[in-house]
């Protein structure tokens, strides 16, 4: 009798849990998505936020919204994402920075950086974008290698704005000074580009770098001039504007955009949430919309994102080390 209580009680148990699951995928979502990102409006993963959280709130009829989370180099995000609830309904866009930090290392987060799949479920990958250096008017800094010959007359006194330390931005100009032999003066902006733009349209910053998205109404307004893009190939749209590889032979830099969830957020959801990221990232109108941002989408299944994550943190970690060394001299 005791066995067929056990049974019969595994039975009810194994029910209810399989009931929970439709519970939480069957009609999933029913109330509203946020999807944190690490970055103030206005930067490049501010915009691509909002560009696919417009198309996932028409698919799930529900609204879906951008919870910006800056500071200590992505480490405050990664904690409120890491600390939501794993239903589903707190999505995380982290920047590539917030994969790249150097463990440890000065201004680094404690959490930072973040790996797969140990710190959060994979979802998909959404994009990469070369990222685009700007330069006040007021610089006399028209090309690349004005601003190498500058800084080489000034080492440390040629300053740039970067949207905080130890992020891509930052990691960026650190490998451009390494690859020209060159010193530059970071000047970090936790509030995002918005906040530079002024000193840097002033001329008390000379240099900035960021996402397109990030400059691309300074640019397109002639408030800063556009020097070049890290692309290792001038992007479909943007023919007129140099890359560094132009000047630094080889040097290419590729921010990439995923979507992860926090770690134990069901199964289920994560492949209905995959599933839709496809139809958004194959609608014609996102990607012109994210073309428009210097965004190029690219497909992968949660396994290769985590293989691909994997591979560009083992990449960039000599090149992290050296930096962290010439740093420390």
């Amino acid at each position: 009798m005791k066995t067929l209580i056990a049974i019969a009680s595994l039975g009810i148990l194994a029910f209810a849990t399989a009931g929970d699951a439709r519970a939480q995928t069957g009609d999933y979502p029913n109330a509203p998505v946020r999807i944190v990102v690490d970055s103030a409006p206005g930067s490049a993963n501010d915009s691509t936020s909002r560009v696919i959280g417009d198309r996932l709130s028409r698919i799930w009829n529900q609204s879906v919204v951008t919870l910006n989370q800056p500071g200590a180099g992505g480490g405050i995000s990664a904690r409120v994402a890491s600390q939501s609830p794993n239903d589903g309904y707190t999505l995380y866009m982290p920047s590539t920075s917030a994969f790249l930090a150097i463990p440890g290392g000065p201004g680094v987060a404690p959490n930072m950086p973040i790996e797969l799949p140990r710190d959060f479920a994979p979802i998909s990958y959404i994009l990469e974008q070369p990222l685009y250096i700007g330069a006040s008017h007021k610089s006399g800094i028209n090309t690349i290698a004005d601003v190498i010959a500058m800084a080489k007359q000034k080492p440390n006194e040629v300053t740039y704005a970067a949207t905080g330390r130890g992020r891509l931005t930052h990691l960026t100009m650190e490998l451009l000074q390494v690859r020209t032999g060159i010193k530059l003066q970071l000047v970090p902006y936790a509030g995002g580009p918005a906040q530079a733009m002024n000193d840097v349209m002033s001329g008390r910053v000379p240099l900035v770098l960021d996402g397109y998205a990030g400059l691309a109404p300074a640019i397109k307004g002639n408030l800063i001039k556009g020097l070049a893009s890290t692309a290792i190939k001038r992007p479909p749209g943007f023919e007129n504007l140099a890359t560094v590889a132009e000047t630094v032979p080889d040097f290419f830099v590729g921010a990439w955009t995923v979507l992860l969830a926090p770690k134990g957020t069901p199964e289920p959801i994560i492949r209905k949430v995959h599933a839709d990221m496809r139809i958004v990232l194959d609608d014609p109108e996102i990607r012109t919309k994210l073309a428009a941002n210097g965004g190029f989408v690219r497909h992968m299944t949660p396994e290769e994102l985590t293989a691909f994550v994997q591979n560009e943190q083992k990449i960039w970690r000599p090149i992290m080390e050296q930096v962290a060394k010439e740093a420390a001299k």
